[in-house]
């Protein structure tokens, strides 16, 4: 986030951050709703569930509640063209219960999170809080902003939850929760939706259930989801040309260079000056992961949750088109990305630039060329760290 003496000198006014209007206004013109709407007891739909990370393993868990309902208030992939405002704005109606339990615990009340998070609409719950909720919009590079959070003391739901029969055949089968996951995927639910279903700890062999915090399980299911996937785009033909796909969201720009060859997977994120994770920095800091053919043994820590955000887009793109190619994604992110929104970002961004193909080119330098007249920092500056670029095989050159 931006730092304290720059809000202090724009006071809102200057667009000192590169963002007109100031995305904290968001926060106070939201506020008194809030104010006006939240006491030590609250009656409403319970959207989601979320998984805290401290004190592992024992976490904060409890009901996202919706103060006021929006219908795509947990629903990222329909935040796309939102601004800063409309999105903090949003997720600030979203009201986070808490209670301190042990991630292998299966009292009552964890199996009535359980419920909903498999429920495919919002469920009424009654809560009672020790105190009054605090409204502390907060904000994360994983996961999506939220309002107000308060300790809870109980909780009662007050309708049974919806759950398809086709997802609690799923989960009460004894799978293990990769194996689950996928098959949740294939019932056209979202990672976003799974990512809930796995934190709240209902996949896997039931002696092995536990609670997952909601930042580890978001990425660990796009990298399920991924994994899967390419097995299946390993055994498919190549694609025949050099291909570049365009997006732009929130300040973060993304070229995406497909190429003929095996699946290889680059990706690169050039954070620029004063945007969120480089303050004070005087020039863009370039970090590259890299994958082979047969995938990561390790995990992208440089890049974090946004490299396999990245990834399943681009995945899910040549599953699609049941095609495999050599993958380099540019991502870079400007000044004006100075709030942190969550690995969302990233991954709609990608989606959305998977659906605009800006170019088709014979070899590969005429796709450099191309992007590099796209991209804000030099390309030699990412050909400098990378291993896909500065391969040559016969193909490139025709």
């Amino acid at each position: 986030m931006q730092s304290a003496n720059l809000c202090i000198s724009c006071k809102g006014g200057r667009n000192l951050c590169g963002n007109y209007p100031c995305p904290l206004l968001a926060k106070f013109k939201v506020e008194p709703k809030i104010n006006q709407s939240i006491d030590k007891d609250f009656f409403g739909p319970a959207t989601s569930v979320f998984v805290g990370h401290n004190g592992y393993p024992t976490v904060n868990i409890g009901p996202l509640a919706a103060i006021e309902l929006k219908d795509d208030i947990e629903n990222p992939s329909a935040w796309y063209e939102k601004d800063y405002n409309e999105i903090i704005e949003l997720r600030s109606l979203l009201l986070r219960s808490k209670v301190s339990h042990h991630i292998k615990s299966k009292d009552n009340f964890i199996m009535e999170n359980r419920e909903l998070a498999l429920a495919k609409r919002p469920t009424d719950v009654e809560m009672n809080f020790i105190k009054r909720p605090v409204y502390k919009v907060s904000f994360s590079d994983i996961h999506q902003p939220m309002g107000p959070t308060a300790q809870l003391e109980k909780m009662k739901l007050t309708e049974n939850p919806h759950i398809s029969r086709n997802v609690e055949y799923i989960v009460t089968d004894d799978l293990k929760a990769a194996d689950a996951s996928l098959k949740l995927y294939n019932e056209n639910l979202d990672v976003y939706k799974i990512t809930t279903i796995l934190s709240s700890g209902a996949l896997g062999f039931e002696k092995n259930q536990k609670l997952v915090p909601t930042r580890w399980s978001i990425t660990a299911v796009d990298d399920i989801i991924t994994k899967n996937l390419l097995q299946d785009i390993r055994k498919y033909p190549s694609v025949n040309d050099f291909q570049v796909y365009s997006g732009q969201f929130l300040d973060n720009h993304f070229e995406i260079l497909l190429m003929p060859g095996n699946w290889e997977y680059e990706g690169f994120e050039a954070w620029s000056p004063q945007s969120v994770w480089a303050q004070g920095a005087k020039q863009a800091s370039v970090v590259e992961e890299y994958e082979p053919f047969e995938g990561r043994k390790s995990y992208a820590d440089k890049q974090g949750g946004g490299y396999y955000a990245a990834r399943i887009a681009v995945v899910e793109h040549l599953h699609k088109i049941k095609r495999q190619a050599r993958v380099v994604v540019f991502r870079e992110i400007y000044e004006g990305y100075n709030i942190p929104l969550g690995v969302w970002v990233v991954r709609e961004n990608a989606r959305k630039a998977m659906l605009n193909q800006t170019g088709k080119f014979a070899s590969m330098d005429d796709a450099l060329n191309f992007i590099k007249s796209r991209l804000k920092y030099p390309l030699e500056n990412y050909k400098q760290q990378s291993i896909l670029l500065r391969q040559k095989r016969l193909v490139d050159w025709f």
